[in-house]
C-alpha cells in the first residue's frame, strides 16, 4: 500500500487505448467497498466513454478539465446530501478509492474538482455537468475522475521531501 500510495501521481496524458472491462469491474469492485458515514453509500458513479461527452466534460474548466479530453473514460461522482451529512466526505473517499484502485491495475487518473468550480465563463460547473448527464437536481457533484493507461511518466514520491512538519503530537505544535 505504502508503495502505491508513493508512486500514484495525478496523469494527465493517457494512451488512445481501450479499458478492458475486467479492469473497469475491479475498479468498481473496489470502489463499491468503499466506506461512507454510518454505511448509508449516498453516492452514485456516472461512467463516461463516449468520446464527444469526454471532450465537452474535459472542456468544462478549461486547462484544469481538460485531461478528460484525452482520457478514455471519466467517472463522475454524485452522490445525495439528503441521505447524509458526511456527503463531501463520502464522495471524497469513493473517489480517492477509483483512484488508488487504477494506480494498482496500472491506470493513471486525474481528480478534477466539481463542486464550487466555476467554467471559464462563470458559470458553475455543477450545473453543466447536470445538464449535460442529465443528472436528477437532488444529487451534487464532487468530482469527475480521468481515467486511462498513462502516456506520461512522474517521479514518486520522494520520502525526504514529505512534509512530516505537518505531523503534531498530542496537540498543535506552534513552534516550527
Amino acid at each position: 500500500m505504502l508503495d502505491l500510495l508513493m508512486n500514484r501521481r495525478s496523469i494527465r496524458k493517457y494512451k488512445n487505448q481501450e479499458l478492458e472491462k475486467e479492469i473497469l469491474d475491479k475498479i468498481f469492485q473496489g470502489a463499491l467497498t468503499s466506506p461512507s458515514g454510518k454505511n448509508k453509500k449516498p453516492w452514485e458513479l456516472v461512467v463516461v466513454n463516449n468520446k464527444e461527452i469526454l471532450d465537452k466534460l474535459g472542456a468544462s474548466r478549461g486547462g484544469a478539465s481538460h485531461p478528460i479530453s484525452n482520457a478514455e473514460l471519466a467517472i463522475v461522482v454524485l452522490v445525495d446530501p439528503n441521505i447524509t451529512d458526511t456527503w463531501i466526505e463520502d464522495a471524497s473517499i469513493i473517489a480517492t478509492v477509483i483512484q488508488l484502485t487504477s494506480e494498482s491495475l496500472g491506470l493513471g487518473s486525474c481528480w478534477i474538482q466539481v463542486r464550487n468550480r466555476l467554467t471559464e465563463d462563470d458559470q458553475n460547473v455543477e450545473d453543466y455537468v447536470k445538464k449535460l448527464l442529465n443528472i436528477p437536481e437532488k444529487y451534487n457533484v464532487e468530482t469527475m475522475i480521468a481515467l486511462g493507461y498513462p502516456d506520461e511518466e512522474k517521479k514518486p514520491h520522494d520520502t525526504e521531501t514529505l512534509p512530516y512538519d505537518k505531523i503534531h503530537y498530542n496537540g498543535f505544535n506552534k513552534a516550527k
